[in-house]
């Protein structure tokens, strides 16, 4: 009766990884738990998980070297196996909510977010490339588009890209404090995304800022964001309370790779309780002010928490 803060999988976005091909199910060295699929086997992941309850699903693509280039053309490719993954999965449960990512290092030979030149990231060139993606996501069906890139004024392009297309309801869950963090290791390792040189510290955020989230966070609301995420979790809770205080706009979390990596690797050494360390991790995310959380504890918690 006098419990201040609930969790449920209602709060959960399990993220899945998908690859091109047939009958593929390859497991992930440093994200135990967790592979890459190709669509025919997701679509059984994605049943075998609204079993559970969760109805709340991220989509990240990993691509082939050989489908990359400086431009990430690839992206909005008509025949992109990501754009073909999201319209076969809506049109086989429609009733699930279903994310995207927008961004343009899974595409770039680069390996960065935004495009390239001499070794600068250029933000007002990057935004075209980024509308493309995005219109290609809604027309194959997305409900929700997610903005990771971090370039400056990309909320409100999107927006209106989106609606002058007439996608009006797609919605997006700006990545509003994406700090440039060292827990991204195995995400970049499940995607092979990382850059080919130099680093994202000149459009991620500085892990020493707090204020600056607020900066952005006006920003992004500003701009027409419908949900605002911060990432990651675990080692900016701060964070997350601050934007839930100083906002009316639902925040979510990404409880990302490194953090979810260390509790695998500290329950196969059976060095804690993995059901119950997950469910505190969640826990506290939640108290923190989290109204949605990204993780990949998201199935396991599910099913140990109708048993």
């Amino acid at each position: 009766m006098v419990e201040e803060t609930h969790l449920s999988v209602n709060h959960l976005i399990y993220p899945l990884f998908l690859v091109k091909g047939k009958g593929i199910q390859q497991a992930i060295a440093s994200l135990p738990k967790n592979y890459r699929w190709s669509l025919d086997l997701l679509l059984f992941e994605i049943e075998s998980s609204m079993k559970l309850g969760l109805n709340k699903f991220v989509l990240f693509p990993a691509v082939e070297d050989h489908l990359k280039d400086t431009m990430a053309s690839y992206s909005y490719a008509e025949d992109n196996f990501y754009l073909t993954a999201i319209r076969t999965i809506k049109e086989r449960f429609p009733e699930l909510a279903l994310m995207s990512d927008v961004a343009m290092d899974p595409y770039s030979s680069d390996g960065h977010d935004g495009l390239v030149e001499n070794g600068a990231i250029l933000n007002d060139e990057t935004l075209p490339v980024l509308a493309k993606m995005s219109i290609a996501q809604a027309q194959a069906g997305i409900d929700i588009i997610g903005p990771s890139d971090m370039m400056d004024g990309r909320i409100g392009y999107l927006r209106k890209a989106l609606d002058a297309e007439g996608f009006t309801d797609v919605s997006i869950m700006a990545y509003t404090a994406k700090y440039a963090s060292a827990f991204y290791g195995p995400f970049r390792d499940a995607l092979n995304s990382a850059p080919k040189s130099g680093d994202k510290k000149t459009y991620q955020m500085n892990p020493a800022n707090r204020k600056e989230a607020l900066l952005e966070a006006q920003l992004d609301s500003d701009e027409g964001a419908d949900f605002m995420m911060v990432k990651p979790a675990l080692a900016y809770l701060d964070v997350i309370s601050l934007l839930k205080e100083s906002s009316s706009i639902p925040i979510t979390a990404y409880n990302v790779s490194g953090e979810c990596a260390m509790v695998y690797a500290a329950a196969e050494k059976k060095w804690i309780n993995y059901e119950a360390v997950v469910a505190e991790i969640l826990l506290s995310i939640r108290r923190a002010g989290a109204d949605g959380i990204l993780t990949y504890f998201a199935k396991d918690f599910a099913a140990f928490s109708k048993v």
